[in-house]
């Protein structure tokens, strides 16, 4: 799961799981979590509880699953692969390439809790897998390692035969064989409590792994049938990982002795923020370009200097750097706006020049003269970033994963399906994924399915299911919950206590205090209203739509210090606390004494502005309809442990990662509620907490049918499902930006594909690459 500053991957209990993961995307949260509490970094536990869900009533009439004619509803990819490829003949032998990532791991084994996104980065580099995904995210065999796998008997038990590469051998010169894929079955199976695992979905499913006909093959015999038997052994570890808890739980956290990879670790070093990998002297396949690549963590905020001061050569940025990147390489030879016809070193030159002349002790000159200083110094170190910048150039596709609105079920007025389906008739998604990613030349178009994106083989677009933007039925729908406009309103005990506190705080905030309030006001926390004055978002929306609107709804800027000012739209971008104007109240939907008042809860760091901005659009669509949003702040480190996991929220923002396995990964997303033994509700990862006794039945069909066909056409119609109960709202397909040196090849937006480590590098000298995304 993860929340993003482009749009995952920080979708998606280790810090990547909270932080980067809810961010970029990565990889699904794999912890335990009960409804009162968040994962845990290092969680120890065995397995992932279920989540809180509130049944919904499926009255709807779905429709008539797409896939049932000729045509592929699965499509094409909206995106492909930008990586500048390049045949091996044109790449340079050996090289290090720097690759900035978000976190040195806290272990290099996959399976534990507090793995990360450079914890599998690490696998894929140094470890078999028997399939990874191709270009439109499907899973196919890996040549090095697997000559053949396939179902050979599926009466009276499904049996599957894999076919070792008979090349395939670990580090330390053991073959590859049946003994590796028996230890891992054992470690990861569930039966034995003292294996710390994170997850053992499949594994569970296995009644025996045996040497088949010769040593090159593996027969698995399942006691149940798994239609996504292809997800399992991938990553691979060798039996000395998996043989014993005690390896398994420790051995592989810091090192990995044994490795079968094109590359091997030789070393993790937290204290320099890096881990190194370099060549495998035993590697069969086709020989590693690089002699070397370090993974080097590099925060986010801080890679463009990075870049800038040749630190590293390749990062996934935020759009913010992927502008200043686009922007130094079409100012080459012509400066900038500041700097004028005389631009680059020579003004850069010239305005060190002026600093030095003024840099006087003299008491007389007073802060106006240190404080231009100061900014003349910025003004130069940002005009030699932006020509170091100029060695570099942005590489973009779209993530496999997506941003969705999530809908918390559990209380509030969202337990009634109906304001659940009328908040998600009142959203144009086509609005936000254009806003998102048009500004980035990436193609703009709202993801159709919770469990899978274009060009996975179950993906069809079933929003149909639930309806498009609608704002006459959404309001019909929250009429029809009994929501009145106009209608009489009660203070609630919160608001007074909150408007108390605002005016004491103001009370002292007079004066000199009031610059101070303002810049406050401009900070990351704190909430704001949306929708107690539909004029006021009548004119915020027409600010949203000049030439410059589509530029802040992906960089985020909007939140600048001007729009904050007094003066700006009533009851819009207001400070915590700020009064509605007179008769707001008149716009704004009531039941009971209570406004329909929903809080929407987005992170506050750095890298999460384009969130922001969405969640700013979001809060006026639904003004439209008269419910008013209350756009809530926290930071990072809290906005999932404290208010996603726990329920603490109305709506929220985040993402999921698209998996090729949807009947397996993307059911604890969904299922619904089981009561615990001590009567809590135990959350697995279904944090809005809508689930229904048919989509469990429809995702546990799908896992035991072993024709694709028919697997894909229930996974369709769960999604169908889904998408009815209106407990989450999938957006857009997340944008994916790489920041690379331009003779860097084979590296950079990935898109689905994995990685091919062997042919990173950089190109000889002479030699170019390809101009544009190879798509395949």
């Amino acid at each position: 799961m993860s929340y993003d500053g482009a749009g995952l991957q920080r979708p998606e209990g280790a810090r990547e799981s909270i932080d980067q993961r809810l961010r970029r995307g990565a990889r699904p949260a794999t912890t335990t979590s009960r409804t009162n509490e968040g994962p845990s970094r290092r969680s120890r536990q065995r397995s992932v509880t279920r989540s809180v869900a509130f049944l919904t009533a499926g009255v709807l009439t779905v429709p008539v699953l797409a896939g049932c004619g000729s045509d592929d509803p699965a499509g094409k990819p909206l995106a492909g692969q930008d990586i500048a490829s390049s045949g091996r003949q044109l790449i340079a032998d050996g090289g290090t390439l720097r690759w900035a990532v978000d976190d040195v791991p806290d272990t290099l084994n996959t399976f534990q809790s507090d793995a990360d996104a450079t914890t599998t980065r690490v696998a894929q580099a140094v470890l078999p897998a028997m399939f990874r995904l191709d270009a439109e995210g499907r899973p196919v065999r890996d040549a090095d390692y697997l000559e053949s796998a396939r179902v050979v008997r599926t009466e009276p038990k499904q049996v599957v035969v894999y076919r070792l590469n008979q090349q395939a051998v670990w580090s330390d010169g053991r073959e590859i064989g049946a003994a590796d894929f028996a230890a891992q079955w054992r470690a990861l199976s569930g039966k034995d409590s003292a294996y710390w695992t994170a997850r053992n979905a499949g594994y569970d499913r296995i009644e025996k792994v045996e040497r088949g006909a010769n040593d090159l093959e593996v027969k698995v015999t399942f006691a149940r049938p798994y239609a996504d038997w292809r997800s399992l052994f991938s990553p691979l570890y060798p039996k000395d990982v998996m043989g014993t808890p005690d390896a398994f739980n420790d051995g592989a956290r810091r090192k990995l002795k044994v490795t079968a990879g094109p590359f091997t670790p030789r070393q993790v070093d937290p204290k320099d923020d890096k881990v190194t990998l370099v060549r495998n002297a035993r590697w069969w396949g086709r020989p590693a370009k690089l002699s070397e690549i370090d993974l080097t963590a590099v925060p986010r905020d801080k890679r463009a200097a990075a870049l800038a001061d040749g630190k590293i050569d390749l990062a996934e940025i935020d759009p913010s750097d992927a502008q200043r990147i686009d922007l130094a390489a079409r100012s080459k030879g012509t400066g900038t706006p500041l700097m004028g016809p005389g631009g680059g070193r020579l003004a850069a030159k010239s305005l060190r020049s002026w600093a030095l002349k003024h840099d006087t002790d003299d008491e007389s000159a007073g802060n106006e003269l240190r404080t231009l200083k100061k900014q003349v110094r910025k003004i130069i170190g940002y005009e030699l970033q932006q020509q170091a910048l100029r060695g570099f150039e942005v590489r973009k596709s779209l993530e496999p994963a997506y941003t969705q609105l999530a809908l918390n079920g559990s209380v509030g007025p969202l337990t009634d399906e109906r304001v659940r389906r009328a908040v998600a008739r009142a959203i144009d998604r086509a609005a936000l994924a254009k806003a998102v990613l048009g500004p980035l030349g990436l193609p703009a178009v709202p993801v159709g399915s919770h469990l899978a994106l274009a060009g996975q083989a179950a993906y069809a677009d079933n929003s149909g299911a639930l309806g498009g933007q609608d704002t006459a039925e959404a309001q019909a729908l929250l009429a029809d919950a009994g929501w009145v406009r106009g209608g009489p309103v009660k203070e609630q005990k919160e608001e007074k206590e909150e408007k108390g506190d605002t005016e004491k705080k103001s009370s002292k905030a007079a004066g000199s205090e009031s610059k101070k309030s303002r810049d406050e006001s401009d900070g990351d926390d704190g909430t704001y209203i949306v929708g107690e004055d539909d004029k006021a978002h009548a004119r915020d929306d027409r600010r949203h739509q000049g030439e410059d609107g589509a530029k802040h709804l992906a960089d985020g800027k909007q939140y600048g210090d001007a729009q904050l000012r007094q003066g700006g739209a009533p009851g819009a971008y207001a400070p915590k606390g700020t009064a509605a104007p007179a008769g707001a109240s008149a716009g704004v939907l009531a039941k009971d004494g209570k406004a329909l008042d929903l809080r929407l809860v987005i992170p506050s760091g750095a890298g999460s502005e384009s969130l922001r901005t969405v969640a700013d659009r979001i809060s006026g669509m639904l003004a439209r309809v008269g419910i008013r949003t209350r756009i809530v702040k926290v930071s990072d480190d809290s906005y999932f442990k404290d208010h996603v996991a726990s329920g603490d929220y109305d709506l929220a923002l985040y993402s999921w990662p698209a998996s090729a396995f949807p009947a397996t990964d993307a059911r604890p997303i969904y299922a619904k509620p089981v009561p615990a033994a001590d009567g809590s509700l135990n959350v697995e990862q279904n944090y809005t907490r809508v689930g229904t006794d048919q989509v469990d039945q429809l995702f546990d069909q799908a896992a035991s049918t072993l024709d694709d066909g028919e697997n894909h056409a229930l996974i369709r119609k769960a999604d169908s499902r889904i998408w009815a109960a209106a407990g989450s709202i999938p957006l857009y397909q997340r944008p994916q930006l790489f920041a690379a040196r331009k003779d860097l090849v084979n590296a950079g937006a990935f898109g689905f594909r994995a990685p091919v480590f062997e042919d990173m590098g950089f190109l000889r000298k002479g030699a170019k690459a390809s101009p544009s995304p190879s798509g395949n």
